[in-house]
């Protein structure tokens, strides 16, 4: 099925980051379908889980920056990296930002199938080995990188040290020592850009499928998970 038809079929799901007019609205039915059909912009490719405004309000692109997360209730500032990477790079290097949690850690997939007001759902596996992850992460590739109702983050509490891959294939990560992940994006060719702009910081869709819900359910089977995270 074509990014298209799975798109209008099955998970229309419009974001605007304001109360202004949403660019998609007016649209005729042809350029709706040439601007979802878009996925490189220069040298960047886009995975099926998302596309951008139609007026480009941000061009997606490559990079990372420095930012900082403050936790409303305890004020606790802590440093984050946020950084976007082009499809064909993408995967290997959330893979590879695993190792510096050390040898086993906890998983939590997030979910926003079925959730077409908004918001998801965090279900949690603790204590998983890193080897064992990896290798069915890598069974669920296709899901992983196309779905756009699907995130996953991967901690170690102990450290602490967090990486999410969200639904926007981003790659956010938590913690006060980052300087290993900093080499893992340089060495995907990655480079810093504290000015770059992310699909989240504008108007965006997301792509899903049932297909994709199913396979959600399979993943999360086969990673043991049977209890909402915060239940």
């Amino acid at each position: 099925m074509s990014f298209l038809k799975r798109f209008l079929k099955n998970a229309y799901r419009d974001e605007p980051t304001t109360r202004e007019r949403s660019s998609f609205q007016d649209l005729t039915e042809a350029q709706l379908e040439t601007h979802l059909e878009v996925c490189r912009y220069g040298s960047f490719v886009l995975t099926d889980a998302v596309r951008p405004s139609y007026d480009l309000q941000v061009v997606p692109s490559a990079g990372y920056r420095h930012d900082v997360y403050k936790d409303r209730e305890s004020g606790v500032e802590i440093p984050v990296l946020m950084a976007a990477a082009s499809r064909e790079a993408i995967i290997d290097v959330f893979i590879d930002m695993l190792d510096p949690l050390g040898t086993e850690v906890d998983v939590v997939l997030e979910t926003s199938h079925e959730r077409h007001g908004g918001g998801h759902r965090d279900l949690l596996r603790e204590q998983i080995d890193l080897p064992v992850l990896k290798s069915i992460l890598f069974d669920y590739e296709d899901l992983l990188l196309n779905d756009g109702c699907t995130g996953i983050a991967v901690l170690n509490p102990t450290i602490p040290l967090e990486v999410q891959f969200d639904e926007h294939k981003l790659l956010i990560m938590y913690g006060h020592e980052l300087d290993e992940f900093e080499s893992v994006l340089s060495g995907h060719g990655v480079g810093c850009s504290e000015t770059i702009r992310f699909i989240t910081e504008a108007e965006h869709v997301h792509s899903s499928s049932d297909e994709f819900a199913c396979k959600f359910d399979e993943l999360r089977f086969r990673l043991g998970i049977d209890e909402e995270y915060g239940a």
